[in-house]
């Protein structure tokens, strides 16, 4: 081959690219599509196991559409998932990790207030600058003082204890008692009945709380069943929560059960069995998953059906389902080749947007993206009414 003749091959491979890279969004610049990288450490094994998998579960599905329709700009999403056992110190080691990687754009629905917030008092993830989206937590000291890398989608655990107190006080309950996990999240959760029973000049009778990683609540089924409370507010995950409802009620405990929103119903009653859970209220922070009347809603019905392998409907894995579409909205609005700053400024972008009949709205100093709260029941077929 002549030099001629190479200059004009290599001229013809190079317009080919810039063909491709236009094509992208890129301009007249060289690029390529990369992977996505986005990283979820989540709780695989130990006490919130099944809500660990739910969680990657809807983030799963909706990424998985994403991809087999094109991607975003071209590229597609690689949903690096890895198990922290609900561990402080795993949490932090694995995230560490993470954010070493250039690759890695977005952190994406972790669990656990105490987990979450050694990340924020360390200074992890200002130091590493990228986004977590959708953390399931309702804590307060992750939303406040405020920190920019942290998006909620969920309302926090003092709105729903608020919800939750003022239906016990419109039902006239007065004797009010928390059992709570002894760490950061219970403590929050315990702060939130706090705020809201002095709101209305009332004080609790007694807050029981249960070590962190165990079901081990005798001692506090005990003090709450002494107290004679008519309503008991769990700030408690699935097995802690199931093995105070049975020996709550095995001692003849009578007082209206209530939790927030971290624990699935299902797991409850297969845990504790249905006579001991049926009447809890759970409060819940998205809409409710089982009616099709939202667009998202069926929208997750569809992609659960499609890319869950037979997985039932779950509050739990449509919140990450929501999550997902905030930050593939993000993605698409960083633009291609996104980076982990462009991407948290495309976040800050979402003043009022439409999940699909489900709002969420961030600002550059709003990171709280819904308040939404509603309480559901655990009825006598042991499936969640409104």
């Amino acid at each position: 081959m002549t030099t001629t003749t190479l200059r004009t091959a290599l001229k013809g491979i190079l317009r080919l690219v810039a063909a491709g890279a236009v094509a992208l969004g890129c301009g007249s610049q060289l690029c390529w599509a990369a992977d996505i990288t986005i990283v979820q450490v989540a709780p695989l094994t130990g006490v919130l196991a099944s809500t660990g998998q739910q969680m990657v579960l809807g983030g799963k599905i909706y990424f998985d559409y994403i991809n087999a329709t094109g991607g975003i700009h071209g590229a597609k999403i690689k949903h690096e998932v890895l198990d922290d056992g609900y561990k402080v110190e795993e949490t932090v080691r694995l995230t560490k990790e993470a954010l070493y990687r250039p690759e890695v754009i977005a952190l994406f629905g972790f669990a656990g207030t105490a987990n979450v917030g050694k990340l924020l008092a360390d200074g992890i993830l200002d130091v590493g600058g990228a986004p977590l989206v959708a953390p399931y937590t309702g804590g307060e000291v992750l939303r406040s003082p405020f920190n920019p890398y942290i998006f909620h989608v969920r309302a926090g655990y003092a709105d729903e204890t608020e919800h939750i107190v003022k239906q016990v006080a419109t039902l006239g309950m007065s004797r009010i008692a928390v059992m709570y996990q002894n760490d950061a999240f219970g403590k929050a959760g315990l702060a939130g009945v706090e705020a809201a029973v002095a709101k209305r000049k009332m004080k609790l009778v007694v807050a029981a709380p249960y070590e962190r990683n165990t079901d081990e609540v005798g001692d506090a089924v005990r003090q709450i069943k002494d107290s004679d409370a008519q309503a008991v507010i769990m700030i408690s995950v699935n097995r802690s929560t199931a093995a105070f409802a049975s020996q709550y009620r095995d001692a003849g405990g009578g007082g209206q059960l209530y939790n927030i929103s971290v624990v699935n119903p299902d797991e409850l009653v297969k845990l504790a069995g249905l006579k001991a859970v049926h009447g809890l209220g759970i409060s819940q922070v998205v809409p409710y998953p089982y009616m099709a009347n939202k667009p998202v809603v069926r929208e997750y019905q569809k992609l659960l059906a499609q890319y869950g392998a037979g997985q039932a409907i779950n509050y739990t894995s449509f919140e990450e389902f929501l999550g997902a579409k905030v930050l593939v909205e993000g993605l698409r609005r960083a633009g291609p080749n996104p980076t982990r700053a462009r991407l948290v400024k495309a976040l800050d972008s979402m003043g009022n947007f439409d999940l699909g009949g489900s709002m969420v709205g961030y600002s550059a100093n709003n990171r709280i993206g819904s308040r939404y709260v509603e309480v559901t029941v655990i009825g006598g077929s042991g499936k969640l009414m409104r």
